[in-house]
């Protein structure tokens, strides 16, 4: 912490000072929390000039494109790691020994089985259910499960809690799939790693064998791995949030996978899906992309530019990389991938998509690859959610480890009537 202030004048009252906060990299920030004392709040609709917390896990500079997980590049733990040892690194704060790693991923491989009963909660849902409502539901319930990793005062149990997450997450997402399509649920396989065993689970059946595709299977782990965590996001917020009351660990993940739902957060691969097939073909491009230069009209190009990020998404790098791997492996004939890559070929050269830095982002080609290997729409986000569940607990854990913290309670600005005295019905 420097010893830098910031003088704060307030009409009519005398100046106050408030402590300026550094981190280990990013911006300094101004500490208001004392601002209550002085009768004042700040007012930030969707926090969005405000820091939440302190964090040791993800750091974002979106105007020179980094993303760094516990200080490490997602480049080269995108293309060197994978998605376990990135859950060891989120979950424990630095990279593990192989031996470390090895007892980490058996343990992972031990918890993906679930509880029998677990596949009632299924056969509750009406057959043509969202995944993703069936994965909040079911993710939710897992507390009745698990009554030995509920309290949330001991490390050891939250750990626990969080290896079971990140292992049942791929098992509970797939049955959400099996059961979508009327097919036999499927157990996980000891001998498979974490996507291989993730793909098996999804498309293997028990009449005839299934070999997963390495190439896919390599895809699907970094397809994790580039949307394990993303900062203080609006589901990551909402996980602590909850978390923040005491809840258990399986509720506040059902309240993450809630948050991520929203078509604003984690529906933004299945949009791009969405406008590729309004498009329809590589003829009608130079009218859509007409359209999205044009301001008075309403049609986006989804999938291009990303909030955060003003300059290329650091993990598009890896995916368009990875895209072309897996079109070019399964050489599938699919209009809408045709679609996709001439649109990817335009705004990179393109002068209007290269000066407003609407680069393709993680969205537009995770979406793509899951559509190539063979996974529905209506799944994409359930996957993004698997991904993302390490995060979350990672987060979750680290705010339980902090002393003197406190439940989430924002304040407002109250804009309806002042106080007014009630009248009876029968004098209104």
């Amino acid at each position: 912490m420097a010893d830098k202030k910031a003088t704060v004048q307030v009409t009519g009252q005398e100046p106050f000072d408030l402590p300026i906060m550094s981190g280990t990299a990013g911006n300094d920030v101004i500490d208001v929390r004392t601002l209550g004392a002085q009768g004042v709040f700040t007012y930030d609709p969707g926090f969005l000039a405000t820091a939440s917390c302190q964090s040791e896990i993800t750091f974002i500079d979106g105007g020179k494109g980094v993303l760094l997980h516990r200080g490490y590049p997602i480049e080269q733990l995108a293309n060197d790691s994978s998605y376990l040892e990135l859950c060891y690194l989120l979950l424990h704060g630095e990279l593990p020994s192989s031996e470390k790693l090895e007892e980490f991923e058996e343990t992972i491989t031990h918890h993906t089985m679930v509880h029998e009963k677990i596949a009632n909660f299924f056969h509750g849902f009406v057959v043509d259910a969202h995944p993703m409502a069936m994965l909040c539901g079911v993710v939710g319930a897992l507390s009745s499960f698990y009554h030995d990793d509920l309290s949330i005062t001991d490390p050891a149990q939250r750990k626990r809690s969080a290896y079971r997450l990140v292992a049942k997450l791929p098992t509970i997402a797939a049955m959400a799939y099996k059961y979508s399509i009327g097919q036999p649920f499927v157990y996980p396989k000891n001998k498979l790693s974490y996507s291989e065993n993730f793909l098996h689970m999804m498309f293997s059946v028990p009449a005839e064998d299934y070999e997963v595709n390495p190439i896919i299977a390599k895809a699907m782990d970094k397809i994790f791995m580039l949307h394990a965590d993303h900062e203080q996001n609006a589901s990551t917020s909402t996980v602590r949030l909850a978390g923040s009351s005491g809840a258990n660990p399986y509720a506040c993940i059902a309240a993450g996978i809630a948050s991520l739902w929203g078509p604003a957060h984690g529906g933004a691969n299945e949009a791009c899906l969405t406008m590729l097939q309004q498009i329809g073909s590589v003829d009608r491009i130079p009218e859509f992309v007409a359209k999205a230069k044009d301001k008075a009209d309403p049609f986006r190009l989804m999938g291009f530019g990303h909030r955060v990020y003003k300059n290329f998404d650091p993990r598009a790098k890896v995916m368009r990389e990875t895209c072309h791997e897996v079109l070019t492996a399964l050489k599938i004939n699919d209009p809408l991938l045709d679609v996709a890559m001439e649109l990817e070929r335009i705004a990179l050269e393109d002068s209007y998509f290269v000066e407003k830095k609407l680069y393709p982002n993680v969205d537009f080609y995770s979406g793509i690859i899951l559509k190539a290997i063979g996974i529905p729409t209506s799944m994409f986000t359930v996957i993004f959610a698997m991904s993302r569940t390490v995060g979350w607990i990672s987060h979750w854990d680290e705010m339980l480890s902090e002393k003197g913290q406190k439940i989430g309670r924002p304040r407002q600005l109250y804009t309806g009537p002042a106080k007014r005295d009630y009248v009876t019905v029968d004098k209104r």
